[in-house]
């Protein structure tokens, strides 16, 4: 976002019921409010979901492994249309689908930096025929991996990936994809 345009996040209660918004520029702190974050998977055509390195400049978790991307939807925005929008900007991508993986998610993690994560944080799995061009403000570099092998990750490395995507990908129903030989993937 340029300097003129305040990204807004969503504030919760603790029955997730939207009670105002606030600048996301002040909202993560040791003390941060209950607020509304999805995160999202990326599937290629041949299965394999993008895992994204985050750049290491960003205030919290720099250089960690983590999701395909995620963010906050805006006030009124639909998370699905908050997802394909950040795809657009960190990763340069369309999303020719997207849908839920864990509509519920909710955690709360906090960095060494003493930043609090504390989200609603709906998950999704989404679909793409595009290769990744990342914005390097938001990702250092990027990898394609077999979803078997990240779910091994999570388990036997959760230091290596971000503390929600080691809580999300064990929870996480296999991607729902039949795909076909060609490696032309169609839904289920």
């Amino acid at each position: 976002m340029d300097g003129s345009t305040r990204e807004l996040v969503v504030l919760l209660d603790e029955d997730h019921r939207h009670v105002g918004v606030a600048d996301k520029a002040t909202v993560h702190t040791g003390d941060t409010p209950l607020h509304l974050a999805f995160s999202s998977y990326v599937l290629d055509a041949r299965g394999r979901v993008l895992m994204t390195r985050r750049a290491l400049d960003k205030i919290t978790w720099p250089g960690v492994w983590t999701n395909s991307c995620c963010g906050h939807p805006g006030p009124d925005e639909p998370p699905e249309a908050a997802v394909r929008r950040r795809a657009r900007q960190e990763l340069g991508m369309e999303l020719a689908d997207v849908w839920p993986a864990l509509p519920d998610f909710r955690y709360r993690a906090e960095s060494a930096e003493g930043i609090v994560e504390n989200e609603v944080c709906p998950v999704f799995w989404a679909y793409t025929d595009d290769e990744p061009s990342p914005s390097p403000d938001e990702v250092a570099e990027y990898t394609w991996v077999e979803w078997a092998d990240l779910v091994a990750a999570a388990e036997r490395a959760p230091w290596a990936l971000s503390p929600w995507s080691v809580l999300q990908i064990p929870a996480m129903p296999a991607p729902e994809r039949a795909w076909t030989a060609d490696g032309s993937g169609v839904r289920a």
